[in-house]
C-alpha cells in the first residue's frame, strides 16, 4: 500500500496521519455536544415514537415521521 499522494492528487496516508495529531479532540466533543443539543431543542414538544440503536448510530423517530440520527459518543470498544 502506498503512503504517498494518490493518482488523484489526494494526500497519502502519512499526510493524513500527520494531520490527525493536530486535532483538538476536546473541541470535537464540544462541537458534537452542541450539535446534539441543537437537535434535541428542535425536538421539543414532539413525541418519540421509536428509538433504535444501530451499529454506528442512534435513531430517534418522532410521531410526525421525522427521524433524527446521532453518531457522536458511539464506541465499538468495551469497558467502563
Amino acid at each position: 500500500m502506498s503512503s504517498g499522494p494518490s493518482e488523484t492528487g489526494q494526500p497519502g496516508l502519512d499526510a493524513l496521519l500527520a494531520d490527525i495529531s493536530e486535532v483538538d479532540f476536546d473541541a470535537l466533543r464540544e462541537a458534537e455536544f452542541d450539535q446534539i443539543q441543537g437537535i434535541l431543542d428542535l425536538m421539543n414538544g414532539k413525541t418519540i415514537k421509536a428509538a433504535t440503536i444501530e451499529e454506528k448510530r442512534i435513531v430517534l423517530e418522532t410521531s410526525d415521521g421525522n427521524r433524527y440520527f446521532f453518531y457522536g459518543f458511539m464506541s465499538g470498544g468495551t469497558g467502563n
